[in-house]
């Protein structure tokens, strides 16, 4: 089993900025700025997308984004494979007319 590696919100935050970036550079439809807050109040952990975007992408690549995101968090945050949040998978949450891309929220395992 993977060792536990603390993160601190900053370099969290950090991770999260570079890696929507570099997303934005592959899928040019998301013309996102970098997120001004992190939400935790989820099932996932992430960002909201302006509708205006939404108005143009498909759900495909809205998801294509979403595990692009997740991908570069993972890299920047320099987190083994065994360790990737979310599995290494991004997230799509969809309640009414808002859509948060992010990644899953960490299961936590405890052990005696």
């Amino acid at each position: 089993m993977a060792q536990a590696k603390s993160l601190s919100l900053s370099q969290f935050t950090t991770a999260v900025h570079s890696a929507v970036e570099t997303a934005v550079k592959k899928h040019p439809k998301f013309k996102v700025e970098a997120p001004q807050g992190i939400s935790f109040s989820f099932l996932i952990r992430g960002f909201p997308v302006p509708e205006s975007i939404l108005q143009n992408v498909t759900f495909g690549e809205t998801q294509a984004f979403a595990n692009e995101v997740a991908m570069q968090i993972n890299a920047k945050a320099g987190l083994e494979a065994e360790a990737k949040l979310g599995g290494g998978q991004g997230a799509v949450y969809s309640v009414g007319r808002h859509v948060i891309i992010g990644i899953p929220a960490v299961e936590q395992v405890l052990e005696k």
